[in-house]
């Protein structure tokens, strides 16, 4: 394998050791001002890490920035309280005038893969990505809402969804497990302010999917079908990163909360930002690709971290990398 492959492997700092360096630590250190609030995000940050092999092979910078924009938002990275996800993801490298990096062997040609395309040399990266419950927890802390929920209904609970009056008439299974084997027909989700106004909407599973197939670049309705039936190539595993794909019930009831939030909620600050700068990745064949269901393209995550933090450069893969490039 070429020098280029090489270089671009090499000299990755794992985050466990990234983060005990004094240019990380007294960046969390200036950025957060309380000493236990730092002590307490880097424990929180360093379990979420460890439990993550694909997280562990990310670049330390990218995890640090996703990490403080959730802390930003007093929102924590333990998976199973579900409010915000670090995502793997894969972004090819480029050199310093902007040319894309190729793996190359001994003699400078470029390598391909077996189906005869040219080999990229990538970085993983971790991509901030709001949870559901996330969406919840913004939305209570603006001390509007005496309601909100947000809910699967599975096949054969489902009498009748009046969309004028918003009414919904429903017989949920009551047994816990057969509930969760049962296959999901639909979405619901409702609030209801303090002083009495009232949202509720429905939307079926198809129409779920055709929502995810017409604004998600990373889904598509065929993948999907494949990916649910195991029937795909394993060797396009990265194709399926997207949470549309992993937890498809996750991303649709985070998509009827900001359905219903951004159309007629009550929206914070912080309920803003998520909504505006949600989810953008660049996927390893070098495509920009909206991992959620955004109707419009926003700017890159990274650019709306805290201010303390833009200047900031870590060292990652072949040298310094500046937060606003991640």
């Amino acid at each position: 394998m070429g020098n280029a492959l090489v270089a671009g492997q090499k000299n990755k700092m794992k985050f466990s050791v990234a983060l005990q360096t004094d240019m990380y630590q007294n960046l969390i250190k200036n950025t957060l001002q309380d000493p236990d609030r730092a002590k307490r995000f880097v424990a929180s940050i360093s379990s979420a890490v460890a439990v993550n092999p694909q997280l562990q092979e990310c670049s330390a910078g990218s995890i640090l920035a996703g990490a403080l924009l959730g802390e930003s938002l007093n929102l924590s990275p333990s998976p199973q309280l579900g409010q915000f996800y670090l995502v793997p993801y894969k972004v090819q490298l480029k050199d310093s005038n902007g040319n894309k990096l190729w793996a190359t062997d001994d003699k400078g040609n470029k390598l391909k893969d077996e189906r005869g395309k040219w080999i990229p040399i990538t970085e993983s990266r971790a991509q901030f990505q709001v949870g559901y419950r996330g969406m919840i927890q913004l939305a209570l802390r603006t001390g509007q809402y005496k309601k909100l929920n947000v809910i699967e209904i599975k096949e054969g609970e489902l009498k009748h969804f009046d969309p004028l009056n918003e009414e919904i008439s429903c017989i949920l299974i009551d047994d816990f497990e057969k509930r969760e084997a049962a296959p999901t027909v639909g979405y619901y989700a409702m609030f209801e302010y303090l002083n009495g106004f009232r949202k509720a909407i429905y939307w079926s599973k198809e129409k779920m999917i055709s929502h995810a197939d017409r604004y998600s670049p990373a889904f598509k309705r065929a993948d999907y079908e494949k990916y649910i039936t195991g029937e795909y190539d394993k060797k396009d595993e990265w194709m399926y990163s997207s949470f549309w794909y992993k937890d498809f019930d996750m991303m649709a009831k985070k998509t009827m909360l900001r359905q219903i939030l951004s159309k007629w909620g009550v929206l914070s600050t912080d309920i803003q930002k998520v909504i505006m700068h949600d989810e953008h990745g660049v996927l390893m064949e070098g495509k920009e690709m909206v991992v959620d269901d955004l109707d419009v393209m926003p700017e890159p995550v990274a650019s709306v971290t805290m201010e303390s933090i833009n200047e900031a450069e870590f060292e990652d893969v072949g040298g310094s990398v500046n937060l606003e490039d991640l």
